[in-house]
């Protein structure tokens, strides 16, 4: 909704952006992180021993593409990615347009786009995982600090809950012009959004212009530019790709959504594969091949507790697997990345 009403008030003469823009701006960036997060899955799910590592560190390399393109974008359009995008600008507070942004709130911006949601990520990844050994596995006696970790567990959904209250009061009020800002990162920053003038875009023509003279001073200044035009030619090869590919991205995020997974597994489900017959031994007895299929892979000794590991089709020991997914996140035969709520329990009728 806010992609589609975004033109209808692009064209006014007002500085202060409307409520379209803005969410359409917050919208882009929330696009990018799910889309990339799923290509690197199926790249490391094709080749796990040498892709594997940017699936464990993907939320840290995601930091660091993140805190150049941002750095960037801050550095020479006073805007985010996302903001300069839409044809907006960030603002001290007490300024009436001017450009660039003062240090402090430069690098407060910084710090707002950049480690906020890595930290809002990790702490989504680290109770969700909490949740999940709560629910496979047996609750003993708990410390003093456990049972604190858990009170917090329990009460990060209405902490979640009167953040999202807090952000919707505050687009309301922007939306009246009680406030001119709609986000509180952004109150938290100090600094406020406006669209780009003619004006703006000639004094970053002509910063870039300066910034491209002849290189001179000591080889540290040197080297100290030549990085800094490294890191402005990934950063803008990072944003025009970006840019080119941004529908793309919010048609990713609308197919691998929630509330379309059901049509995605219908559409993409594979048949289940055949069973691992090279891993039984050859030039064996029918009572060894019989025992031999029920040993455990991982310890060599009769199961117990039979349990499958879905993404493989393994079956182990439920202590063998639990202690190993929870230790690697990945098959301990096939390599595939797992997740503890993969194991599935197996009962026979003999149990």
């Amino acid at each position: 909704m806010a992609e589609a009403g975004a033109h209808l008030t692009s064209s006014t003469a007002q500085e202060q952006p409307s409520i379209f823009e803005v969410l359409a701006q917050e919208s882009l960036m929330d696009a990018v992180k799910p889309a990339l997060r799923h290509a690197v899955k199926v790249l490391a799910e094709s080749n796990p021993s040498r892709y594997g590592f940017l699936w464990q560190c993907f939320d840290e390399l995601y930091l660091l593409l993140d805190f150049l393109l941002q750095k960037h974008f801050l550095s020479h359009c006073s805007a985010s990615f996302s903001e300069n995008f839409y044809g907006l600008k960030r603002v001290c507070g007490g300024q009436q347009g001017q450009l660039p942004l003062n240090r402090r709130s430069y690098w407060r911006s910084l710090l707002l786009l950049c480690l906020v949601p890595y930290l809002r990520a990790k702490v989504e990844a680290v109770l969700a995982k909490q949740r999940d050994e709560e629910d496979f596995s047996i609750r003993l006696s708990q410390s003093r600090f456990q049972r604190m970790y858990r009170a917090g567990v329990a009460a990060y959904p209405y902490v979640s809950s009167a953040w999202q209250a807090l952000v919707f009061c505050q687009q309301l009020l922007f939306v009246f012009g009680v406030a001119k800002t709609h986000s509180p990162l952004l109150w938290l920053a100090r600094v406020r959004l406006a669209r780009l003038s003619a004006q703006d875009l000639k004094e970053m023509e002509l910063r870039e212009e300066s910034q491209r003279g002849p290189i001179g001073g000591s080889p540290l200044q040197r080297m100290w530019h030549l990085l800094s035009q490294a890191t402005r030619g990934f950063a803008v090869s990072l944003s025009t790709t970006l840019s080119l590919g941004v529908f793309f991205l919010q048609f990713l995020e609308w197919w691998y959504s929630s509330e379309n997974q059901s049509t995605v597994k219908t559409l993409t489900t594979l048949p289940a594969p055949p069973p691992p017959l090279y891993l039984q031994p050859a030039n064996q007895s029918a009572a060894e091949c019989e025992r031999y299929l029920h040993t455990c892979p991982l310890c060599h000794r009769p199961r117990t507790n039979a349990t499958v590991l879905s993404t493989s089709g393994f079956v182990f020991c439920y202590r063998c697997v639990y202690t190993y997914v929870k230790a690697h996140r990945r098959c301990p035969v096939t390599g595939y990345p797992s997740e503890l709520q993969q194991l599935i329990k197996i009962y026979s009728p003999e149990s």
